[in-house]
């Protein structure tokens, strides 16, 4: 399968175009390379023949045309997108045009694409999208988000993934553009920017520097290795039926304390501090405004579907994600230069 990919050089879309090299598929991989982007994220399939690189932003509709012209993929997954909440709350605009319009550009360039070609029944669009469209869940261990949960997002970003959903819907059903769509809980792994809460954890705590979480840490998120998210999104875009959510969750909810107390309890094992414990730096602050208390994915559709379930626990997870960052501090050290990285966002509201 030919796959043109959006958002390639970011922390998920990265994952997925590694993967579909390494199972021999041909990945075009689009990316404006903005501040979250990094080539280093696929540095290892960069020389490999199956492989391709186009810097294009989503927002720049004519370029999107001359792309797949050239291209002629089989199939999009498209990742592209601004997605840190935090920074949403700060400045909104970006995430409007990249994520709504960017999304409308893309479905229009592969209606064009698609309706020159004959429609052929082998294309699909694969849209990728995120549970906080659905909004907060009560601590009821047995309410879910589900495929057919209302969508209530609470976040410039959430509002933007949830406009952005709906335009697929919308093409689908207006112009019989063969889609799919997915939605994801919150990932975690190697290449994660260090702005998110996992890696902003484990690189304070090698620097000695607070760990900070928000509120009283109580707030619940269903947590997904990026590797496993990579393998289940491949999966949905060959044989996901078309016009079908799937939502894909990593079975592994926890509390914000209950994950960094993991991770520090993992770094004590594998890098002990001279003094203490890594649980010592703890420190909780001022909450994020509108912060959803909980998130939790029913996995059933894909599962009983498509036959897919995560391979690892988040302990299991977390413990390869450490070692990634104990292992590259080359790749991670870098970036920690980049605007608005180690600085607190979204205090604005």
């Amino acid at each position: 399968m030919k796959i043109l990919v959006t958002g390639g050089a970011g922390f998920i879309g990265s994952a997925v175009v590694r993967t579909a090299i390494a199972r021999g598929d041909q990945v075009v991989n689009l990316d404006a390379l903005t501040y979250a982007a990094c080539l280093e994220n696929v540095a290892s399939v960069a020389d490999h023949p199956n492989y391709a690189f186009e810097q294009v932003d989503i927002r720049n509709r004519a370029a999107l045309d001359t792309v797949f012209a050239k291209y002629k993929p089989d199939a999009v997954m498209h990742l592209a997108a601004e997605s840190h909440v935090d920074r949403s709350i700060d400045g909104p605009s970006d995430f409007i045009e990249t994520n709504i319009t960017g999304t409308f550009n893309m479905l229009e360039a592969a209606r064009s694409y698609w309706q020159d070609a004959g429609k052929p029944d082998s294309f699909r669009f694969h849209h990728i999208s995120t549970d906080e469209v659905y909004g907060s869940l009560p601590a009821d261990p047995d309410v879910q988000f589900t495929e057919d949960t209302s969508y209530d997002p609470r976040s410039p970003y959430s509002a933007s993934k949830a406009a952005s959903d709906h335009l697929v819907r919308a093409w689908a059903e207006t112009y019989g553009l063969p889609v799919v769509l997915t939605n994801c809980s919150n990932n975690y792994g190697p290449y994660h920017f260090p702005e998110k809460l996992i890696p902003v954890v484990i690189l304070n705590a090698l620097a000695g520097k607070a760990l900070p979480i928000y509120g009283d840490g109580s707030n619940v998120r269903d947590w997904l290795y990026v590797e496993d998210h990579a393998d289940a999104l491949l999966l949905v875009v060959k044989k996901g039926e078309l016009g079908r959510s799937y939502n894909i969750g990593g079975e592994n909810e926890r509390s914000n304390l209950e994950l960094v107390q993991t991770i520090c309890d993992i770094l004590d094992d594998l890098r002990p501090r001279a003094d203490g414990t890594y649980a010592d730096l703890i420190t909780f602050v001022t909450d994020r405004p509108g912060h959803d208390a909980r998130y939790a994915i029913d996995p059933s559709r894909i599962r009983d579907e498509l036959g897919w379930r995560p391979s690892v626990t988040v302990e299991e997870g977390l413990r390869k994600t450490v070692q990634w960052y104990l292992a590259n501090e080359d790749w991670w050290r870098p970036l920690q230069a980049r605007q608005g990285v180690g600085t607190r966002l979204g205090v604005k509201a």
